[in-house]
């Protein structure tokens, strides 16, 4: 196959493999996650037929983490991390720590160094967010206090995580790894100032994204929006997303990771955070799939015939010995026994961190090919077999529930009403902020009743394009001759449109300035505020864009202004106030 069609091909077989065995899987009750992996296998160095570029995929795939850790930052919720932070903070690191002592263990007796141990464990320890998230929504979990526990407890395994990605090309020399490509060798530098400088580096990073990210990219945001243009709004999330990243990389030495993963949290400070969201997601589920194969294109089926011991221990580790963890941390901070069983089966695999953290021990010489192996062969076993933990950790509880009624009412009681409150809370101040915007919409629907004929988004991109403007009683707010500059929307108080004769009041609800707009003349006439009023200016330049969009509010906008013209014509003629002139 020629060069310049390498990419096209990789990406091509890679997409429609992946949606061939995500069908298949989904169709036999597996995460579509598991089918990707499997189609990476088939396209694979170690499997017969076709064979992808593994150079180009793994570029590709790096593309799927940086998207996938900036929707993780995207939806980062420090509100609900600050109030589950009494279970999940504890519980997380206690389940990396405990996790990765018996990783360590498991590579002593396989006679791998302790730098491989740390690695395997670490990638042991922590679980998929897309897998945890699915099983949830399954079980409609999602928003009750176990289900935010346990997404809590995800997110602070992941900020470990990071954090790990971030110290490990640091220490790899120390673990008997060498020093990440690129960087610089022979230095002499300690390790504990070497450890400082990392940490100092990320410091002024996460401080530089944390003050100055949330005045430039929520207000870059919503200049963008004004435009109106949807694909140049998604343009620029994925402009902050991929160049918050490379920056950080280029600029700090932190981990592309990273930066992606502040990029969306800086991201989810403005409101238009749930539009970013939205429209970057599409993107970020192609990439993070071509992650999926690029990781199963690395996987060598054989290691279950070479090392089968090897992958039950692991496995073992993954589904017993995180879930035996997960509970008795929960059972021990006193929160209720159910709670510990939803957690314990969600969390019961592994997945995108462990793949990273994994393709990064090896590329430092820490970890063996055959360790990334059998983590690989774990990830997707436990990944298959993770519906069946959940169904039986959810029959373990309705067992309990019935056998022991009393003191499973009883234990964790308290704690669990004191999370409640503190979520009830939460659910509240954001309700209020969903609340306050549905009531934005309607009230721009009941007062301008034109735009009922736009869909919400539409509505919302409205909201955006309008300029607030104010008058005070007595101030000229149009003049007759002037160049049409926008079109007036009166939301309070009360204009009058001076013409030939008495002239016309308009009243909340109204608009005028269309005329010139629609024929690009002047205006025709003096409009004058006669008490204090509220306006929304929908300037000209925005009102041809969102018409030109919309032709059906153009039409009965135009449509306005022939009856319009027609009346004051009539008037004329009848020799009455000419009526409304704009």
């Amino acid at each position: 196959m020629h060069q310049e069609v390498t990419l096209i091909a990789t990406v091509a077989v890679s997409f429609v493999c992946a949606a061939v065995f995500g069908y298949i899987a989904d169709r036999v009750r597996l995460p579509p996650l598991v089918g990707y992996l499997i189609a990476g296998i088939a396209m694979g160095p170690m499997t017969p037929g076709f064979v992808a570029d593994a150079g180009l995929a793994s570029q590709l795939a790096e593309m799927g983490v940086i998207l996938l850790m900036f929707g993780v930052g995207l939806h980062f919720s420090t509100a609900d991390l600050l109030a589950v932070r009494g279970v999940a903070v504890p519980g997380a690191i206690a389940q990396i720590v405990v996790a990765t002592i018996f990783g360590i263990g498991l590579a002593e007796l396989w006679g791998w160094s302790l730098g491989a141990g740390i690695v395997f464990g670490l990638c042991l320890s922590v679980a998929s967010t897309v897998v945890l998230l699915k099983a949830l929504e399954e079980h409609n979990l999602l928003d009750s206090a176990s289900g935010r526990v346990a997404v809590g407890w995800l997110i602070v395994e992941d900020l470990v995580m990071v954090l790990a990605l971030v110290l490990l090309p640091a220490l790899a020399e120390v673990l008997g790894g060498h020093a990440a490509e690129g960087a610089a060798h022979g230095t002499g530098m300690p390790l504990a100032l070497t450890v400082a400088l990392t940490f100092l580096k990320v410091g002024a990073f996460a401080v530089m994204a944390i003050f100055l990210g949330p005045k430039v990219v929520p207000w870059l945001l919503t200049s963008v929006a004004r435009t109106g243009s949807r694909e140049l709004f998604t343009l620029t999330v994925l402009a902050i997303a991929l160049g918050i990243a490379f920056g950080s990389a280029q600029i700090f030495g932190v981990s592309f990771a990273l930066g992606a993963f502040f990029a969306g949290v800086v991201m989810s400070e403005s409101n238009l955070s749930h539009r970013a969201a939205a429209d970057s997601l599409p993107l970020q589920n192609a990439f993070s799939v071509l992650f999926f194969v690029s990781v199963g294109m690395l996987f060598d089926p054989s290691i279950l015939v070479r090392q089968p011991m090897a992958v039950v221990a692991a496995l073992l580790l993954i589904i017993f010995g995180k879930a035996i963890i997960s509970f008795v941390v929960v059972a021990l901070l006193r929160y209720p026994i159910g709670m510990g069983l939803t957690v314990a089966g969600g969390l019961a695999q592994i997945g995108e961190f462990s793949f990273i953290l994994a393709g990064l021990g090896v590329s430092l010489g820490l970890l063996p090919h055959d360790g990334q192996d059998v983590i690989l062969a774990a990830a997707i076993i436990s990944i298959t077999l993770n519906p069946l933990v959940c169904t039986g950790a959810e029959a373990l509880h309705d067992y309990i529930h019935h056998r022991w009624a009393g003191f499973y009412a009883r234990y964790g009681h308290r704690r669990l009403e004191v999370l409640n409150r503190e979520l009830d809370k939460i659910r509240a101040i954001t309700e209020a902020r969903e609340r306050q915007h549905q009531l934005e919409i309607q009230e721009l629907t009941e007062t301008f009743p034109l735009f009922a004929m736009v869909d919400e988004n539409s509505q919302e991109e409205l909201l955006l394009l309008f300029r607030p403007k104010s008058a005070l009683p007595g101030e000229r707010v149009m003049r007759k001759g002037d160049r049409g500059d926008g079109m007036y929307f009166l939301s309070s108080g009360a204009v009058e449109v001076q013409v030939a004769g008495e002239p016309i009041r308009l009243e909340p609800g109204a608009f005028f300035g269309e005329m010139a707009l629609l024929t690009g003349g002047r205006r025709t006439a003096d409009v004058v505020a006669v008490d204090f009023c509220q306006f929304f200016v929908l300037e000209r330049r925005d009102f041809n864009m969102f018409t030109a969009k919309h032709p059906i509010l153009r039409q009965a906008v135009s449509e306005m202004a022939r009856e319009r013209t027609e009346m004051n014509v009539m008037r004329q003629r009848h020799s009455q106030p000419s009526g409304i002139a704009s």
